[in-house]
C-alpha cells in the first residue's frame, strides 16, 4: 500500500494500492445487485467503472479533477453527494485520497480481467476491540504483547493462516524476544473463553488490512468492555424495577395503559393468566406445515402482552434519542433516565424505514430481532417495567387464547378478514394498529399486518424432542439466522397466518442493505416483520434480563 509521502515517488499499482480501497469502500454499494436495483453505477469491473456519466465522467484517466470517483471523495461531509456515505462509513483517509487521485492522473490503468468484491473494512473498536475484551479488560502487558506478534507476523499455526502482518509496532519487537503464538497470544484470545469462526476471520481481515490499532485506544481502560457495560445497565435496570414492583400473584394483574415518561406516547397491557395448552398444529389441520408438529403440551407462566404491535409513534423515541420530544400537551414533566440513555441506540437507518406506508397508529417495521430486544431493554429502564420479546410458546398461547384451531376463531379462512390484514385486504401494505377485530384475550393484530419476533432460534425439528409437558420452553439463539417470527403479515395468504404457522428468518432479509457488515439494528427487505412486548409477572434476576435482551449473535 502506497504511504501518503510515497505518492509521487512511486507509481500507483491497481491491484496492491487501488483494488483494497474501492474494496472497502465503495463495492458495497456499487455491485450488480444494487446497480440492478437501484439504477446504481457499478465499479466492480473495468467495463462498467469506465462508462460515463450522462453529466459526468465517472473516470477521466488523466483528469482526476475531471473524475467524479475522485472529486466526490473532496465534497463536504454534509454534502449528500459525498462518497463514501457519511450514514454508511467513515470518510476516506487523505492517504486514500491521494492514492485514487494519483492513478487517475497516471492513466487510470486497470489490468483487464481484474474484477472487484465486496470485503468488509475492518474498524478496530466496532470489530476488533470486542473480540479482545469479550472477556473484560486487557492489561497493558498483554495489548503490548499483542502488537509485537503482529509486527513479527502475526503467525497464527494451522486453524487460521495470516499473511505477512502490515503493522508495525517499531524495531523493540525483535529486541524484545520471539513471540510464541501458543505461550503468549493463545492466552490472551482465549481470555473470554473460545474464539468463534466469525471472529477468526475478523481477525484475519484486520491483519491483512493493516492490524490498524489506534494509539489512543486502550483495551478495557475505563469501560471495561461493551459486556461489562451492558451488564452494568441490567444491574441498574434491576434495581429499579424490583423498587417499584407491586404486583405478585396473577390476581393482582390487570389490563394497563402506561405512558412513556416524558412523552404523550401510550401503550396498552393486557393481563395473561398462567395455564398450558396444546402448542403446534395436529397432522389433519389444512395447510399444514411439517415444523408445526409433534403437538406437545406446554405450560405457561403468568405475563402481561402489548395488546397492539409496537407502532412508529413507541420506536421512534427509541430510535432517534437526538430527537427531543414534544412535551406532552397534559403537562406531563418531560423525565429523562441516565440509565435508558446509556442503553444503546440504533444508528440511524440509510433509508426511510416505514417505505411511504405510514407511520402515525402503523406498526414499526424492518427492525432486526437485536434491535427489538435492545428497545424492551431501553423501555423497561424508561418505565421501571421488565420488557423483553415473548418466547415462540408464550406467543402461541397467547394468540389461541384457549381455542384449539386453525385460527382462534375457528378453522374456516373466510372468516380471516374479520381478524386481520393480509394478502387479501391489506392493500398490499400494513394497515393502522387495532381496527380488526380482537382475539379472545383482547389481543389486536396476532394474526397478520405484520409478523412479530419471539426470543427463538428457529429449529424445524424443535418439537420433536418434547414427550412431556414442558414448561416455559425457549430455544436460545446460537446463531444469527434463523430465527422466529410468528402471526404472518399484509402480504401472506391465509395458511400463512394460522396459530401454529412458524416462519425463520434470512439472511435475503437484509439483501439491499449495503454496509458492511451489515446492519446489526435494520433489515431492508422485512417490511412485514414488527413486534410485541410482554412483561412476566415474576421478576428476573439481572443475570437472566441480560441473557434476555443480548443475546450476543445479532452480527453475520
Amino acid at each position: 500500500m502506497i504511504l501518503a509521502g510515497e505518492a509521487a515517488a512511486k507509481p500507483v499499482d491497481f491491484v496492491t494500492d487501488v483494488k483494497p480501497i474501492l474494496e472497502m469502500n465503495c463495492v458495497s454499494c456499487h455491485n450488480p445487485e444494487h446497480a440492478e436495483e437501484n439504477g446504481k453505477y457499478r465499479i466492480d469491473t473495468k467495463e462498467e467503472a469506465f462508462k460515463p456519466h450522462k453529466k459526468d465522467l465517472r473516470i477521466s484517466p488523466g483528469h482526476p479533477d475531471d473524475s467524479e470517483v475522485y472529486y466526490q471523495l473532496l465534497l463536504p461531509l454534509t454534502d449528500e453527494n459525498h462518497m463514501p456515505p457519511t450514514k454508511l462509513k467513515a470518510p476516506l483517509s487523505k492517504a486514500d485520497c491521494e492514492v485514487i487521485r494519483q492513478w487517475i492522473a497516471e492513466g487510470a490503468n486497470w489490468p483487464d480481467g481484474v474484477t472487484l468484491k465486496v470485503v468488509m473494512k475492518v474498524e478496530f473498536v466496532r470489530d476488533i476491540e470486542p473480540i479482545l475484551e469479550q472477556g473484560g479488560p486487557i492489561p497493558d502487558k498483554a495489548k503490548e504483547t499483542l502488537r509485537l506478534w503482529l509486527a513479527q507476523g502475526a503467525v497464527w499455526p494451522a486453524e487460521v493462516s495470516f499473511p505477512s502482518a502490515k503493522a508495525t509496532a517499531g524495531a523493540a519487537g525483535a529486541a524484545a524476544g520471539q513471540i510464541d503464538f501458543g505461550r503468549d497470544v493463545v492466552p490472551i484470545l482465549a481470555h473470554g473463553g473460545s474464539l468463534t469462526d466469525p471472529a477468526r476471520e475478523t481477525l484475519t481481515k484486520w491483519v491483512d488490512q493493516g492490524a490498524v490499532w489506534p494509539a489512543d485506544v486502550k483495551l478495557g481502560a475505563a469501560k471495561g468492555g461493551a459486556q461489562a457495560k451492558d451488564m452494568d445497565v441490567a444491574e441498574q435496570i434491576h434495581r429499579v424495577i424490583l423498587a417499584g414492583s407491586k404486583e405478585q400473584t396473577p390476581a393482582d394483574m390487570k389490563i394497563y395503559t402506561n405512558t412513556i415518561p416524558g412523552t404523550s406516547v401510550t401503550y396498552a397491557m393486557v393481563p395473561i393468566a398462567p395455564g398450558e395448552f396444546l402448542m403446534g398444529s395436529p397432522a389433519t389441520e389444512a395447510k399444514r406445515n411439517v415444523d408445526e408438529g409433534p403437538q406437545h403440551r406446554v405450560k405457561i407462566d403468568p405475563f402481561w402482552m402489548e395488546q397492539c404491535t409496537v407502532t412508529w409513534n413507541e420506536y421512534e423515541l427509541f430510535m432517534y434519542p437526538e430527537d427531543k420530544p414534544a412535551a406532552p400537551a397534559d403537562g406531563t414533566t418531560n423525565y429523562t433516565s441516565e440509565t435508558a440513555d446509556a442503553v444503546t441506540r440504533p444508528t440511524k437507518p440509510y433509508v426511510e424505514m416505514s417505505f411511504g406506508m405510514g407511520k402515525e397508529g402503523y406498526p414499526a417495521i424492518s427492525m432486526t430481532q437485536h434491535a427489538a430486544n435492545i428497545y424492551c431493554q431501553w423501555l423497561s429502564a424508561k418505565t421501571g417495567h421488565f420488557y423483553r420479546l415473548p418466547t415462540e410458546a408464550e406467543w402461541e398461547y397467547a394468540c389461541r387464547a384457549g381455542t384449539t384451531t386453525a385460527y382462534f376463531f375457528g378453522d374456516d379462512p373466510a372468516q380471516l378478514g374479520e381478524y386481520a390484514w393480509f394478502a387479501d385486504n391489506s392493500n398490499f401494505k400494513y394497515q393502522k394498529v387495532g381496527k380488526k377485530k380482537p382475539n379472545p384475550w383482547g389481543l389486536f393484530d396476532m394474526l397478520g399486518n405484520v409478523d412479530q419476533w419471539t426470543l427463538d432460534q428457529y429449529d424445524a425439528d424443535y418439537y420433536k424432542q418434547f414427550t412431556e409437558t414442558v414448561t416455559e420452553p425457549w430455544n436460545k439463539s446460537v446463531k444469527p439466522y434463523p430465527q422466529v417470527v410468528r402471526g404472518g403479515s399484509w402480504k401472506d395468504e391465509a395458511d400463512k397466518c394460522r396459530c401454529a404457522t412458524r416462519l425463520g428468518s434470512t439472511k435475503a432479509w437484509k439483501k439491499q442493505d449495503p454496509q458492511l457488515p451489515k446492519s446489526i439494528w435494520f433489515l431492508t427487505d422485512a417490511q412485514f416483520v414488527g413486534f410485541r412486548i410482554i412483561r412476566p409477572l415474576k421478576v428476573p434476576s439481572a443475570e437472566e434480563m441480560y441473557k434476555y435482551w443480548h443475546s450476543g449473535v445479532e452480527k453475520e
